[in-house]
């Protein structure tokens, strides 16, 4: 049974970096993994992946160290279920807005006795070869990531309550969609809510995620940490962007002629 480093490393007090692949890129997963970041992204709420092809990317992150983790869809039972018997070790729920919808999200995340979640001996219980169905279902509970999305204004109202969940372990705060939220502000005005939420967050007791970040707003990003943030996403195309034009950028103002 493997260990979820992105969890343990959230318990000691760590900052975690994770990047958003969003199409079926097992390499991307593997470079991923070799340069150092902790988690990868699975975007499967916006990306084209099948069952099938998650399932592959998880077996590359699982062979070079990094921690699996998809956003799904939508919030059913029956999505997590599938996502999870992949052997992801986290999930991101997008548009979690009230105490009841996270309470479900949980349930549908974890076995009896903290949920409900569907019994199988898949891949990720090891297809139970040398461990127990109990043994296997206490060990999944005790090491998957339930991330709830705070990215809508209601979000934001009953944050409260959406923390004082048992089971939710961080709550990640998406830019993009809360800005659409609040009417497409200026973005100052979204980065100073995005504060306040990443303080309330970490004063509920659980991890502060935030999200939306361009590889170029380094500052804008540690701001952010320093304000609470420990779970942090970029695009993995932003950076692979980010580093095609300076390195183009770069030669063409060396060449000497």
């Amino acid at each position: 049974m493997r260990t979820n480093t992105t969890k343990a490393k959230l318990a000691q007090g760590k900052t975690v970096f994770g990047a958003i692949v969003s199409s079926y890129a097992s390499d991307m997963v593997e470079m991923l993994g070799l340069i150092g970041y902790d988690f990868v992204f699975l975007d499967c709420e916006h990306g084209p992946m099948t069952w099938e092809q998650v399932e592959n990317m998880v077996r590359a992150a699982e062979l070079f160290g990094i921690t699996p983790i998809a956003r799904v869809p939508d919030q059913g039972a029956s999505t997590l279920l599938r996502y999870l018997d992949r052997g992801v070790q986290g999930v991101i729920v997008p548009h979690v807005n009230t105490r009841e919808q996270a309470e479900r999200v949980v349930a549908a995340c974890r076995y009896y006795p903290a949920g409900h979640r569907g019994a199988a001996s898949g891949r990720a219980h090891d297809y139970n070869v040398g461990v127990g169905r109990e043994e296997s279902m206490a060990w999944i509970n005790s090491q998957v990531l339930v991330i709830p999305m705070c990215e809508e204004v209601e979000a934001t109202k009953n944050l409260e309550d959406i923390l004082r969940v048992p089971g939710v372990d961080v709550v990640h705060v998406a830019s993009n969609d809360l800005a659409q939220s609040m009417g497409n502000p200026p973005m100052a005005e979204v980065r100073t809510l995005m504060a306040d939420l990443m303080r309330r967050i970490r004063a509920g007791g659980k991890h502060a995620g935030c999200g939306g970040n361009a590889p170029s707003d380094t500052a804008g990003v540690a701001a952010l940490i320093d304000q609470g943030a420990d779970f942090v996403t970029v695009q993995a195309l932003g950076l692979m962007r980010t580093g095609a034009d300076a390195f183009r950028q770069e030669v063409e103002a060396a060449v000497k002629r």
